[in-house]
């Protein structure tokens, strides 16, 4: 049909239960991708499935899809009121019930292993007693493993929990067999324990320590997971209980609390010294610190005062604060840095995509082997014992768990982590491309620089009045300009603590390209562009300030010339830091502005950074930006304007300041919420470490298997020790991964800017 156009899909969260391995992940994918349109990623670690459907395709079908591949789903209760309050202590119950089952497991599981392993230990009918006490764990304490695994069974699958149950099983019925009918019942009955496995005792030999320790094993390694991970997603939590349950309002009804959620865009709300801030807003009355490190990851306390823009979750650490609303809910800063978090961690690296297809394989292949391993031993006349025990050790120490966490324990973890640090990532991609960028393009108002004018320097000639008082007097003149060279003299002025007030202004005018002039305490002051001979001293200070690209102010009283004050777009105090630890990692600094050559050059010099492009366009940055690609390079962008989104695009990695636009925030895949460049460096190490960590886990995963698998093939592998290494390797996995919740930035890192070769004066 004429003008029929493909809608858009839609972005569907789901949260499953019951996964256990990379097997059970990839399940739930297949079965999702079944339907028409549909594409998933399930994430093991957080148990979410972000499925991209048609909008044909209801979220009904799609939770029906993954109940029916035996799996439970539900979709996420949107987080207001109690929901979360509600989702944790959910949590809570669980951890609570799978720590119950594993002690209750220990007590019934320990004895059995003591009396199997201590044959001075075992008394006469020691082995019914052990019989009583595995009992209880074969069918209670594995009772998990054994409903997961027919479950699977029925939609013809198989996972991790398909092994458990069945080396349990298997094990159980053997030592019943011998138990019963094998001679093992009987009352003197001795039996020794090695580690490397004998068949020297035929029938007599039981396996209720492997019954046993199985459960036992991989219920704390489980366990041990669950809360590792927990941990990896501490971030995450921490950022959700920012937000205010309660706000105190003042409306024409007085002051009064109400609910969080009940606060509207334009009221006014109260903030009293140790409260968190309930929403975006800006301050109309009161003056205070407030600490924003748990939000933007910035250290020091920030002073606002009447106009200063607030970020909902920040501390008040001074005064009272009366706020105006500017954005509440879903719109307010915390919530769009906390749905960033959340997307980042439910996508997936490429590299566990490639471990999720190997573990989709994986169990079928063990069972496979497992039986040929046991067809084999039979055949080649080896004692039934031996068979079983080769057959058993395969079935458990070959599980694709490790496979399945070694890349989203270390992604959440990491994500979190940088969360804190104020650099906040689009997803896994985002991390996977920032260790390979070898080239840095960066804005220069906003991002290198402050983004507003501020007296860089005054230079005043001796006598009277002094230096303080011609900055009076000139910012008393200033005031009533709205320049902002005008502004920037009357803020230097009001922050000079032995300045004092700024005096009342008589015969005030302005000439356009020219200054502004009036009379103040008895004297005429001329403020503005320097011209005519001056003294040397303010000639020097002129000529420092044209070399600096900053814009020189004169300033004369009663007609003479008394000083010189220099303004301009000042350095941001880390600029300096972070261009010269960008150089250390191996990245190339280049430096592309709209402004003037001049004053491009000038804060390259500063910097040392050779490669400048000045009066650049949106369009130019975005063709300078597929240039250095076309060289080869991978090219990440730094921006913080709306002329900095069509480079931010273009580039291998987009980066925003957390401070510009939501225009370049939107176009970028990574966003610098602390506002501070330094953060770039830290989100390339903590980038460079993350798939380190991946990549570790990843070659501990495979290599596990490709050790323990032959080993326990050729009869060389205690099932019950292959028990534990199974659990131990899954353990490792997540423990290497939580590493990352400590990683720390160089320590060099804020601690003031030493040297600063190549940089002017007057930039400083």
């Amino acid at each position: 049909m004429a003008g029929e156009t493909t809608a858009s899909p839609v972005v569907t969260d789901i949260t499953v239960g019951g996964m256990t391995c990379a097997a059970c992940v990839r399940r739930v994918e297949k079965k999702l991708a079944r339907l028409e349109g549909v594409t998933a990623t399930v994430n093991l670690a957080t148990g979410l499935a972000r499925v991209s459907h048609p909008a044909g395709v209801a979220p009904g079908d799609l939770v029906t899809a993954v109940e029916q591949a035996g799996y439970r789903a539900e979709l996420p209760v949107p987080p207001d009121g109690g929901a979360d309050t509600e989702g944790t202590d959910q949590e809570d119950t669980e951890t609570r019930r799978e720590r119950e089952r594993l002690l209750v497991t220990a007590l019934l599981a320990v004895p059995v292993l003591v009396l199997s392993m201590v044959p001075a230990l075992q008394f006469p009918n020691w082995q019914w007693l052990c019989f009583v006490l595995a009992a209880p764990v074969v069918v209670w304490s594995a009772s998990p493993f054994h409903i997961r695994a027919l479950r699977g069974l029925r939609h013809s699958s198989a996972t991790m929990d398909t092994l458990v149950s069945l080396g349990v099983v298997a094990s159980f019925a053997w030592s019943v067999y011998a138990l019963f009918l094998g001679g093992a019942g009987e009352p003197g009955m001795r039996m020794s324990f090695t580690l490397v496995p004998s068949a020297s005792e035929g029938m007599t030999h039981l396996y209720l320590e492997v019954a046993v320790s199985v459960p036992l094993f991989v219920l704390t390694g489980r366990f041990l997971e669950a809360r590792a991970k927990r941990g990896t997603g501490a971030a995450l939590r921490s950022l959700a209980e920012l937000a205010a349950k309660r706000v105190s309002v003042r409306d024409e009804y007085g002051e009064r609390s109400i609910p969080v959620e009940q606060l509207r865009v334009g009221q006014l709300f109260l903030v009293r010294p140790g409260e968190r801030v309930a929403t975006d807003g800006r301050v109309a009355e009161g003056s205070s610190a407030v600490d924003l490190s748990l939000v933007t990851g910035e250290s020091k306390p920030v002073e606002v005062s009447p106009g200063s823009a607030l970020v909902g979750g920040a501390v008040n650490e001074g005064g009272l604060l009366l706020v105006t609303a500017t954005a509440v809910g879903a719109d307010t800063r915390l919530a769009r840095i906390t749905r960033l978090v959340t997307e980042a961690q439910a996508g997936k690296a490429r590299a566990q995509r490639l471990a999720d297809a190997v573990a989709g394989v994986f169990v079928p292949v063990v069972l496979a082997v497992a039986v040929t391993v046991l067809g084999f031993w039979l055949g080649a006349g080896a004692d039934p014992q031996a068979a079983l025990t080769a057959c058993v050790a395969v079935l458990v120490v070959a599980c694709p768990c490790a496979l399945g966490l070694a890349t989203p324990t270390a992604l959440m973890a990491a994500t979190g982590r940088g969360a804190q640090l104020g650099v906040l990532v689009s997803g896994p991609q985002t991390l996977e491309a920032l260790q390979h960028v070898d080239t840095v393009v960066l804005d220069k108002t906003g991002t290198l620089t402050t983004g507003h004018m501020t007296v860089a320097g005054v230079t005043a000639l001796p006598g009277t009045p002094g230096q303080d008082d011609v900055v009076r007097l000139a910012a008393a003149v200033e005031q009533g300009s709205e320049h902002p060279i005008g502004r920037a003299v009357v803020a230097y002025a009001r922050r000079t603590p032995t300045a004092g007030p700024l005096p009342d202004v008589s015969g005030f005018t302005a000439t356009p390209g020219r200054g502004v002039s009036g009379r103040v305490d008895g004297h005429t002051v001329d403020v503005g562009a320097p011209d005519g001979s001056l003294p040397r001293a303010l000639a020097k200070a002129l000529a420092a300030a044209e070399e600096a690209a900053h814009t020189p102010v004169l300033v004369r009283v009663d007609g003479r010339p008394k000083a010189l004050i220099a303004v301009g777009d000042l350095l941001r105090p880390d600029s300096y830091r972070a261009v010269e630890r960008l150089r250390r990692l191996g990245v190339r600094p280049v430096l592309a502005t709209g402004d003037r050559r001049a004053p491009a050059d000038a804060v390259a010099a500063a910097l040392r950074i050779e490669e400048v492009h000045a009066r650049c366009t949106p369009e130019g940055k975005a063709a300078l930006v597929r240039e250095l690609k076309e060289e080869g390079g991978r090219v990440a962008v730094v921006g913080d304007g709306v002329n900095d989104a069509a480079a931010l695009a273009a580039a291998d990695l987009g980066i925003a300041m957390g401070s510009g636009t939501d225009v370049a925030i939107g176009a970028a895949d990574l966003t610098l919420a602390r506002g501070d460049i330094e953060a770039l460096v830290d989100a390339v190490r903590l980038a460079r470490r993350t798939l380190g960590t991946i990549r570790v886990n990843l070659v501990w995963a495979f290599g596990y298997n490709v050790v323990t698998v032959p080993l326990a093939m050729v009869g060389l592998l205690d099932p019950m020790v292959a028990a534990a290494a199974m659990s131990t390797s899954s353990v490792l996995v997540v423990a290497n991964s939580l590493r990352l919740r400590s990683w720390e930035p160089s320590p060099g890192r804020g601690s003031g800017h030493r040297g600063g070769r190549g940089g002017k004066a007057g930039l400083r």
